[in-house]
């Protein structure tokens, strides 16, 4: 039987040679915000097989063990999931033939779940932030842009959202119902779509939907570029398409 605390290697573990090779992958799917009720899948990647999986929640001392994973992965399946199950989650493996060696835990993952139901006056988290941009035209760079998020109430935390990065940033402190993102000396690597959400500090893995996204060009950066290309492009088809109804 699996002992009930997990056992991580430090300074005083021996490790056996080539057994343990590194921590495992994790990831979560689907990898947005699932609604109460909704099936999440969290899958363990590890080096080899022959191998042990744990799942770990922050918090919880007792991690769930899959005991026979198909090949070098396994998946946690979290059935009809609720606020209940908000939280940081990571994996380890121990090799079968040695279980009380272990790999370090992979890096943690974060599931939120849909908030539903009234926790502001005149608001819900059904209820999704406003965003906006200023300046709102294109600023050249090394201009200051800040962008705004605005929610139905108190008592929240925002987070800003790029696409494509997982890492949002976090707005611990904001002033009321909103909060500003302050992106100094902006830069081409500034450009792209932008997105916020927001927690009741009360209920840190409950989250809102997102806001509708706001777009980002610098002027002279690739992601500028390519969205002026598509315009011309989109232009162009036009034109060709009336120049051939007449």
């Amino acid at each position: 039987p699996a002992p009930s605390l997990p056992l991580h290697a430090g300074p005083g573990a021996v490790a056996v040679p080539g057994s343990v090779s590194g921590p495992p992958a994790i990831s979560l799917r689907p990898s947005s915000v699932p609604v109460p009720g909704a099936n999440v899948t969290i899958r363990c990647e590890g080096p080899g097989r022959a191998v042990r999986f744990f799942l770990h929640k922050a918090g919880d001392l007792n991690p769930q063990e899959h005991v026979d994973p198909a090949g070098n992965w396994t998946e946690f399946r979290i059935p009809d999931v609720g606020r209940q199950h908000g939280g940081r989650y990571s994996c380890s493996y121990r090799l079968r033939s040695q279980p009380f060696v272990s790999s370090e835990p992979s890096d943690p993952v974060e599931l939120l779940v849909a908030g539903e139901g009234g926790l502001f006056p005149g608001g819900t988290l059904r209820t999704r932030p406003t965003i906006s941009l200023r300046p709102s035209s294109v600023p050249a760079p090394g201009a200051n842009v800040t962008i705004r998020c605005e929610g139905p109430g108190r008592d929240v935390r925002f987070f800003l959202h790029k696409a494509g990065d997982l890492n949002p940033q976090e707005h611990v402190d904001p002033a009321g119902d909103w909060a500003e993102f302050r992106i100094p000396d902006v830069g081409p690597q500034h450009g792209g779509r932008y997105s916020c959400s927001y927690r009741p500090r009360s209920q840190p893995f409950v989250s809102s939907e997102p806001s509708d996204p706001v777009e980002l060009l610098v002027a002279g950066s690739p992601y500028f570029i390519i969205r002026l290309g598509l315009g011309a492009t989109v232009l162009l088809i036009l034109v060709l398409i009336l120049a051939e109804v007449r």
